[in-house]
């Protein structure tokens, strides 16, 4: 059998999905670490696209390269054994945003398959904060009381106009399979798709340092349509799943039509994120068996640019979450709403800042979620929450003696809401406990609200009450 053959059936398993290959050896690729390989790759994916589509095969070895340029209908497929680094010779990548470990602008039928790795070579440094980070300011206030240094991490040789690729980029795609494979230390964002229709991950693997991995994103499709999200892990420093509907790479585009189930997500900063930058919407997105472990925060919807969130199903949900260092987004709150005006974070003028966005009718189900930090549940003064429901929700509250500072004083706030529901609800507070804990659920500005089988514990060495209403109207109380 010619050694093509054999490669086609250690691929497709059978000679019935029969499909030219083109081995990246076959190309010069010698599989050599301390080896250039980006020109052999691209000569392979170039030749795979020009015949009109196959696989491009990459056996075992070692392949160190700059940015790759995918072509419509190929499939890249690295077999177990194999690993792409991400060349650490910023000349090697396009510059700026664009630049990328696998790219991809305008295609169809791709994918990136198989059991390899690719390896971003990722490093970080320490030292002190030289900056105002407004989103951070509470927490870089509360770290400046404890007398302690201000150290955080940064991406190596930050500061010197280095490039910091992301693993996977691909803007405006259609049909796109990403499966199996394991995504490393990426340097930037590790896969970030923009306008991509019908978009399949699944069974891959994504990992940065929780302690420095600073913009090292796991997932985040931006004005993506038709997603699918299954059976992943990711474990990331920056957040690990985060919808986006932003300007980055064009017009703001909705992300919407999105199912993701059976994952882990751990994260530094926020497991699942609604993210901030969001200028359209965020609308139907089912999450469902998800289990969040080791995370700054576990479940966050944010607006802080005009747009939408709405129609949202979060159900079957475990969450593990503690306080990371100070620099990150989150205090171990397993739940976080907020709608913001950019301008109100940075308090700078923003030329035709949209009003305050919204975020509507959402469901959380069959969760039980453990944490250090307040869960809050807020809207905006000019833009209320709409539709917030809360069924079947365990919620345990305990401190954490290793934090440099405590600062929770209720369990769950809820705050400028209108219709929110509470079924089946309980607050619990557990060991170690903290002076400062207070109320155990607060509702202040909550209008239309029905609150039915909710339990609240009082918190262990306070006199306060265990619920806290402040300018409510219209809450119903049932039991």
């Amino acid at each position: 059998m010619c050694p093509r053959l054999i490669a086609l059936v250690t691929i497709c398993g059978s000679l019935l999905c029969a499909q030219p290959v083109f081995n990246v050896k076959d190309y010069g690729a010698l599989g050599v670490k301390s080896d250039n390989a980006s020109a052999a790759l691209q000569k392979a994916i170039d030749a795979c696209g020009e015949a009109g589509g196959g696989t491009v095969y990459i056996g075992p070895g070692e392949y160190t390269t700059g940015q790759l340029n995918l072509r419509s209908g190929v499939r890249l497929y690295l077999e177990a054994g194999a690993t792409l680094f991400a060349s650490l010779d910023g000349s090697q990548f396009d510059p700026a945003l664009r630049a990328a470990l696998i790219s991809g602008e305008d295609l169809h039928d791709i994918a990136l398959e198989g059991r390899g790795t690719l390896d971003g070579q990722s490093s970080y440094e320490w030292h002190l904060n030289n900056f105002t980070d407004y989103y951070i300011l509470q927490n870089q206030h509360l770290m400046e009381k404890t007398g302690k240094p201000l150290l955080r991490s940064f991406p190596h040789g930050f500061g010197d106009e280095k490039i910091y690729p992301r693993m996977v980029l691909l803007l405006r795609c259609t049909d796109v399979r990403i499966t199996g494979l394991k995504f490393l230390r990426s340097r930037s964002w590790t896969i970030n798709p923009y306008a991509c229709k019908r978009l399949l991950i699944d069974g891959i693997y994504i990992y940065s340092s929780q302690k420095e991995g600073v913009w090292a994103d796991g997932i985040d499709p931006d004005g993506c349509q038709d997603v699918r999200i299954s059976n992943s892990v990711v474990e990331t420093g920056d957040d690990a799943l985060v919808f986006y509907s932003a300007t980055i790479w064009g017009p703001a585009l909705p992300t919407e039509n999105v199912t993701v189930t059976n994952c882990r997500f751990s994260s530094a900063s926020s497991a699942v994120k609604f993210c901030d930058g969001n200028s359209n919407a965020i609308r139907r997105v089912n999450l469902d068996n998800i289990v969040i472990t080791n995370s700054n925060r576990g479940i966050a919807f944010m607006v802080f640019d005009g747009g939408i969130v709405e129609d949202i199903v979060v159900s079957n949900v475990t969450i593990e979450c503690r306080r990371f260092d100070w620099f990150w987004w989150g205090d171990g709150d397993p739940l976080h709403f907020n709608i913001k005006r950019r301008s109100e974070i940075d308090g700078i003028k923003h030329p035709d800042e949209p009003p305050a966005g919204k975020i509507r009718n959402v469901l959380i189900q069959n969760v039980i979620a453990h944490g250090a930090g307040a869960s809050v549940i807020q809207g905006h003064p000019a833009s209320w929450l709409e539709g917030v429901r809360l069924d079947n929700v365990k919620l345990f509250v305990s401190s954490d003696p290793k934090a440099p500072y405590e600062q929770t004083a209720t369990a769950l706030v809820v705050r400028q809401a209108r219709g929110l529901r509470m079924t089946n609800v309980e607050i619990n507070w557990e060991k170690p406990y903290s002076s400062t804990w207070r109320n155990g659920l607060s509702l202040e500005q909550v209008n239309d609200a029905i609150l039915d089988h909710v339990e609240v514990q009082p918190a262990p060495g306070s006199k306060s009450q265990r619920i806290l209403l402040k300018d409510v109207e219209n809450v119903v109380w049932a039991k």
